[in-house]
Parts: structure tokens; C-alpha cells; sequence
């Protein structure tokens, strides 16, 4: 008696994610009626609840946060919710539409089907499709050197996406690797509860926060910097491979001018360049990244005034940045046992991994090769990565916009008429 191997599940879409980038395509499925799951390995908006500090908070404006069908609907739209209230308004998100989520399963393997679309391996089972969605993110391996291993096991090490407030780490000095937005924040937190902080700086540039009377992002919204997308960008390498520019949601919003924090107490280094036992290198760069840091500041504030003046706009006059500290010579290698340098925390950002994608999609050094999402590979999108489209690509601002384009170029593929929206 032949016994047959029960058929494997067919479903026409999978997204495979389940943040706010994955979530926002099912928004759309979900309303043109195509049948689709979403996988998450952990449970929805695992990176907003669990991978961040008890201080973290956005860095843009909540007006910025624009989810298909959940706009931001709380009373302070030019403030910045924190972490805690970042989840409540994803969740409000979710439970407007019901998405059909399967949260703790892994996708282990997705590879093309000999007549066609693919085959999806999960910790929950194995499914085929026509169409795959790809909304993991960009964040799956927290990026630590080669060197942190030759580092003196009496100091501790902790990379970013592990650090939730300064108590973590034992007494003494902290010394923070990375100037992006975690690694200026982090320090902020030591530095405001007295801790003696040590801070190795990189070459991300920065931003005004509040400029003539508005936040920077406001005048530069209206100045449909936003709106520019990669194939008119006019340094597109420049802006995909940039780390983003530092400023804080923290106190209702401000600048960070490490600068100022020198002044204050904070010891400023060069970007870090290898380390042995307690010993640590930098290179002799710092005083070009904080010039180019602020370059990067001034020049903003130089387009908002160049806007203000071409528009006729009453503003309120600031004065010219003035730099309150330079470095003298700059240190180069230090020893943490005699500075009392007792952990280290790294923030110098992640590296997706796709191993499990054995799909045609990939450039040589690995990374997704797509036009607004769409790739070469049939069936086959990424959502949710930084510059996909726009600046706000990776970001509440424009994930709608994104969602909607792959939304329509799924229905397109699956041969599928939406159903037509008649308002009540």
C-alpha cells in the first residue's frame, strides 16, 4: 500500500517580519483581499520592545510617524514618544487590521521552485509561494571588530543592542565605540548620572535640532528634502552608505554637540583602531570628525536659512555656530587599567544576514540589488531598508509610501483586480 506524503501548504504571499515594514505591506494585502502570512522568529516589533534602552526615544517628530491607516494620534505631535509608547502606538497599529501573523517562527531556507515561485522552510513547517517579501531589516548581527577578542577579559564588553541603562555596567569608567545616534545617546546616559565616560569618535556627521524657530526636520520636510529619492540623489553612494546624523528626542528634542560634552567632562578620542590586554589605539582623526561633524551641521543650517530667505519667511535670527572646545594633541593609545576604564560598550552598528535567501538577488558583496524594492528575482521584494526608495525608506515617514508601491506590484503579479475602497 503506497502511503502518500501529505501536500505541501500553498500561499500566494509571504512576508517574512513582522516590524512595522512587514506589517505595513499585510495592511495593504489585507485590504486588496490577497491571501498571504507573515512570519516573525520573535514576536512583533521584537527590536522596539526588547533591543532598546529604558531611555531611548525617537529622534524624529511623531507627526513623522505615518503608518498605512495610523497616522500618529496623540496630543503632542512635535515631541518624541519613547520606547515604551513607541510599542503601544505599533500595537494600536496591529490591532487595527488583524494581520495573519505567525510570531515565533523561524524561516530557515527560501529557494526557488523548479516551475516557478518558492519554497519557504520554517521552524513551524515548510510552505511554497508565489511571492516572497523580505522585511527583516537590516539589524540581524551586532557588529563587533576582530580585535575585542585580544581585549583584557577583566573588562567587560557589551555591544549596544544588550545595553538597557548604565547600571549594567560595573563601576568605573565606560568607554562608549561609535558616534551614530546609539552611541551619542548611550553616552549621554552615563554622562548624566555623573559616571566618567570615555568616548571614541567616528565620522558620522550631525543635525541642528531646533533651528529659527522650528525643528530642523520641519524646514526640512517643507523643503521636499524627504521627497528626493536614490535615482535623483546627487551622491547616492554617499547617502547609502552614510551613517545617520546625530541629534536626541530627549528633554522634548536637542542637538548634541560633543563639543560641548568635552567641555563638560567627557574625554574624546579618535576613531578606535585596535586593542591588546588594557591597551587601546585610536587614530589621529578626532579633530577632522568633529570638523566634519559640524560641517555637516552648519551646511543644514545654511540650506534651512537658504529656504527661509527664497521664501520670504519671518524667522527668528540665530547666531553662527561657534565651536566651544578643540582638542590639543590628540591621544592616540591609552591604558584602561590606569584610567579605570572597566567595560566597553559597542556602538558601531549591524550587518543583515541572508544566508537563508538562496534567491538570485544579491550583488558581490552581498547586499540586494533592487529598484524601489523590486528585485530581478521574480516574486521576490525588500521593504523596510534605509534609502529603498527615499531618506524615509527606513523609517516611520515613508514605510506607507513604500508598502503601497510593493502592495501594487504584488496585485500586479498575482494577476489579482483590488477590490474597489467605497468611503461610508
Amino acid at each position: 500500500m503506497r502511503i502518500h506524503a501529505p501536500a505541501i501548504p500553498h500561499i500566494p504571499v509571504i512576508i517574512i517580519g513582522g516590524g512595522q515594514a512587514g506589517l505595513s505591506v499585510s495592511w495593504y494585502l489585507s485590504r486588496d483581499g490577497i491571501d498571504h502570512l507573515v512570519f516573525e522568529r520573535h514576536q512583533r516589533f521584537h527590536s522596539w520592545r526588547v533591543n532598546r534602552w529604558d531611555s531611548f526615544c525617537l529622534v524624529t517628530p511623531n507627526w513623522q510617524c505615518r503608518l498605512p491607516g495610523w497616522p500618529y494620534q496623540g496630543t503632542d505631535p512635535d515631541g518624541y514618544m519613547l520606547r515604551d509608547e513607541i510599542v503601544e502606538y505599533l500595537e494600536g497599529f496591529s490591532a487595527s487590521f488583524d494581520p495573519p501573523l505567525r510570531e515565533g517562527v523561524s524561516v530557515t531556507r527560501v529557494a526557488p521552485l523548479p516551475g516557478g515561485g518558492y519554497r519557504v522552510e520554517t521552524t513551524a513547517g515548510i510552505w511554497t509561494t508565489g511571492q516572497v517579501i523580505v522585511a527583516t531589516g537590516g539589524y540581524d548581527q551586532p557588529i563587533v571588530p576582530p580585535y575585542a577578542g585580544a581585549i583584557a577579559p577583566q573588562i567587560v564588553q557589551m555591544h549596544s543592542v544588550d545595553y538597557r541603562r548604565p547600571s549594567q555596567l560595573p563601576g568605573g569608567g565606560t568607554l562608549i565605540v561609535g558616534t551614530g545616534q546609539s552611541g551619542v545617546q548611550i553616552m549621554e546616559d552615563f554622562h548624566r548620572e555623573g559616571r566618567e565616560v570615555h568616548l571614541a569618535v567616528g565620522p558620522a556627521p550631525r543635525s541642528p535640532r531646533k533651528y529659527r524657530g522650528r525643528d530642523a526636520t520641519d524646514w526640512l520636510y517643507d523643503m521636499g528634502h524627504y521627497a528626493i529619492t536614490i535615482d535623483r540623489h546627487p551622491d547616492p553612494v554617499k547617502a547609502l552608505t552614510q551613517t545617520n546624523h546625530y541629534m536626541s528626542g530627549r528633554d522634548g528634542g536637542k542637538e548634541i554637540d560633543l563639543r560641548k560634552f568635552a567641555r563638560d567632562g567627557v574625554r574624546l578620542y579618535g576613531s578606535m583602531s585596535g586593542a591588546a590586554g588594557v591597551d587601546i589605539e585610536f587614530l589621529p582623526d578626532l579633530e577632522k570628525n568633529l570638523d566634519d561633524s559640524d560641517r555637516s551641521y552648519c551646511g543644514i543650517r545654511d540650506q534651512i536659512d537658504a529656504w527661509i530667505d527664497r521664501q520670504g519667511i519671518d524667522a527668528p535670527v540665530e547666531p553662527p555656530f561657534e565651536k566651544v572646545w578643540r582638542p590639543g594633541q590628540e591621544v592616540t593609545r591609552i591604558d584602561c587599567a590606569a584610567l579605570g576604564i572597566t567595560s566597553i560598550i559597542w556602538a558601531i552598528g549591524f550587518r543583515p544576514n541572508y544566508s537563508w535567501l538562496e534567491v538570485d538577488c544579491f550583488d558581490a558583496h552581498g547586499r540586494p540589488v533592487y529598484r524601489r524594492g523590486v528585485t530581478e528575482a521574480p516574486g521576490v521584494y525588500f521593504i523596510g531598508l534605509g534609502w529603498l526608495n527615499t531618506w524615509g525608506s527606513g523609517r516611520f515617514l515613508g514605510i506607507d509610501e513604500d508598502a503601497r508601491y510593493l502592495a501594487e506590484r504584488i496585485v500586479e503579479r498575482a494577476g489579482v483586480t483590488p477590490e474597489v475602497q467605497v468611503a461610508e
